[in-house]
């Protein structure tokens, strides 16, 4: 029998909420308690959940005895919560991105390495059916290697949403714009899929948000160690919104490929609601017919589910059974780091107009 982790979250902001909803549908774990510098705002969510508040990480996880801490904050502020939670003797899933840059993200990993604890990232969207099973073709080597890749995200993010949050728009609150916040969904699959990076060459903009400091637009070309290539093209610059995709090609000249975001949750003024993902493209030999059968399928589990929460409880149900069984989560920290890397290469390029190697 599984023992029952408890949880703590470390930041009571909008997607705490989401978090706090994931710990509540997953078994064996109890939400016991949240972190906030804003003291009002910590008690406030502390109310609302019947959970504990604390303004020290230190004497929360001591007090209740806390297993997980789940970070919630904006990305700059990652490095020190994490760190906090390792050396009080906790184990931590970060919210994407990792970190804002690579220094941050090798502290927080050389934090868990010392703790001997397990450090993961959120990438929900790996646990979308349509996109395991991607990586489950990828496996069974039904496309062969893969070699042409392609990550797209076409969103929209208006004035109103960087005023909300005023951390926003900013490259020391936020550490960059669509690359860091909306894109490293679409990032991390791309590389889940096509492996390790060796180059990348790229270039940001802002293309129509004046109010803000930060990239809303970015494109790249990434070679992998593989030999195969990728393209980047990631924009919240498209009103109405339009979708997020990621697709792969094999070199046995098959294609798979995932509609991971679309519908109406990218049209402004419209509701949360969102179409499921689907397998937009799959020419694997004799499963091309599969499509509409999966589709039906991931359509009736994505609206049977409270689609902000499950699938973060499906990540944290992972990572709890890694922390019980001693072995690595799906999304490690070292996975998160990727990411990082990528979009860190991307503002590189774009200040020096030239590619930039990765190290290995």
């Amino acid at each position: 029998m599984s023992k029952t982790l408890n949880i703590a979250l470390i930041g009571p902001g909008k997607v705490a909420h989401n978090h706090a909803r994931s710990v509540l549908e997953t078994p064996n774990t109890k939400l016991v308690a949240i972190y906030g510098r804003n003291h009002t705002k910590a008690d406030e969510f502390a109310d609302q959940y019947g959970i504990a508040a604390y303004s020290d990480i230190y004497d929360m996880v001591d007090r209740e005895n806390v297993d997980i801490c789940i970070v919630c904050t904006p990305h700059p502020a990652h490095r020190v919560v994490t760190v906090a939670a390792f050396e009080a003797g906790a184990n931590v899933l970060v919210e994407k991105p990792l970190a804002s840059s690579l220094e941050d993200c090798d502290a927080m990993i050389e934090a868990a390495r010392k703790a001997n604890r397990q450090l993961a990232v959120v990438s929900q969207r790996r646990f979308y059916e349509p996109c395991m099973r991607i990586r489950q073709a990828i496996d069974d080597g039904k496309i062969g290697k893969p070699v042409l890749g392609m990550a797209q995200l076409f969103g929209w993010r208006s004035e109103e949403y960087y005023r909300s949050d005023p951390w926003r728009g900013s490259w020391e609150h936020e550490g960059g714009g669509v690359l860091v916040n909306q894109a490293p969904h679409q990032l991390d699959l791309l590389l889940w899929y096509m492996g390790e990076m060796e180059e990348v060459y790229g270039v940001w903009a802002n293309l129509n948000h004046p109010n803000i400091e930060v990239d809303d637009t970015a494109v790249a070309i990434v070679k992998f160690k593989n030999g195969g290539i990728g393209n980047v093209i990631v924009s919240n610059s498209q009103k109405p919104g339009l979708y997020g995709r990621v697709h792969i090609h094999g070199q046995n000249g098959a294609s798979v490929g995932v509609q991971t975001d679309g519908g109406s949750m990218f049209i402004a003024g419209m509701t949360s609601i969102q179409d499921a993902p689907y397998n937009d493209i799959w020419s694997v030999p004799e499963e091309a017919d599969m499509q509409p059968v999966w589709k039906a399928g991931d359509d009736a589990v994505f609206n049977s589910v409270d689609s902000s929460s499950h699938y973060f409880s499906r990540q944290l149900a992972d990572f709890c059974q890694a922390i019980n069984e001693g072995r690595k989560p799906l999304v490690t920290g070292e996975e998160g780091r990727k990411v990082v890397a990528l979009f860190e290469a991307i503002y590189e390029s774009t200040r020096t107009n030239q590619p930039v190697r990765l190290s290995s």
